[in-house]
């Protein structure tokens, strides 16, 4: 009489995760893993927004554009071309007097928002600071991500597929059988959230007499992407 076997194995970090009903069948093993792919960041996100105030929207619009040729200037004395960042639509809004009864306009102010991508890290500093010099922008963020995504969550996919195998090949050798052919598999994959940073902007008198950085000569926080794999194994 033929051994009939059906074994569903599941690490203790999946079982609170929802997983697609398999039937059971006969001379088969149904496992779950889970895996991961940690790598350091490889793209520097700085951001920041134009916002400037006149009396007029003709005066504000020229004062925007004045301050977007600034931007310009300082991302080519760094060896970036400008059109490397992405800027929004410069909205233009009645600043009104809430003060007055009849809400009178005193000016106008025109926003807009700049993001820029970075691969070679050691031209943040540089950049960041010349921004703040050229008083650009009150605050900026500096985040950290990751770029090559795909790659990572195929990498952390094979890890967790590796780790399913072989609970079902250990399974398998308990039991006197080996493993066969794939059947099904299902896969899963999730990323932590991006590694923010904000930035104050600081004169560079300031910067010249300022303590070392609190991150520096540290580790950086890598990227971690996990994936879940369940997979349904034929058994010999």
């Amino acid at each position: 009489m033929k051994l009939a076997l059906a074994l569903c194995i599941l690490t203790a970090a999946s079982v609170a995760q929802e997983h697609p009903a398999i039937t059971a069948l006969p001379n088969s093993i149904y496992v779950g893993a889970d895996g991961k792919c940690e790598s350091a960041p490889d793209t520097a996100v700085i951001q920041f927004n134009i916002s400037v105030q006149e009396n007029s929207a003709q005066h504000a619009y020229q004062h925007a554009s004045k301050t977007a040729e600034q931007v310009r200037q300082v991302l080519r004395d760094n060896g970036i071309e400008p059109k490397a960042a992405n800027i929004g639509f410069l909205v233009v809004q009645p600043v009104y007097d809430w003060k007055n009864p009849k809400q009178k306009v005193i000016g106008y102010r025109v926003t807009t928002d700049v993001t820029l991508k970075l691969k070679d890290f050691a031209k943040i500093g540089a950049i960041t600071q010349q921004l703040a010099d050229a008083n650009v922008s009150e605050t900026q963020t500096l985040n950290y991500m990751l770029d090559s995504m795909d790659e990572a969550k195929n990498k952390a996919v094979e890890d967790a597929y590796r780790r399913a195998r072989n609970s079902a090949e250990a399974v398998a050798r308990a039991s006197g059988r080996i493993i066969g052919d794939l059947s099904y598999a299902s896969v899963d994959t999730f990323e932590n959230p991006r590694i923010v940073a904000p930035r104050m902007a600081r004169p560079m008198k300031a910067m010249a007499t300022a303590e070392p950085a609190p991150t520096e000569e540290f580790t950086p926080q890598t990227v971690t992407v996990t994936a879940h794999v369940n997979a349904l194994f034929n058994l010999k």
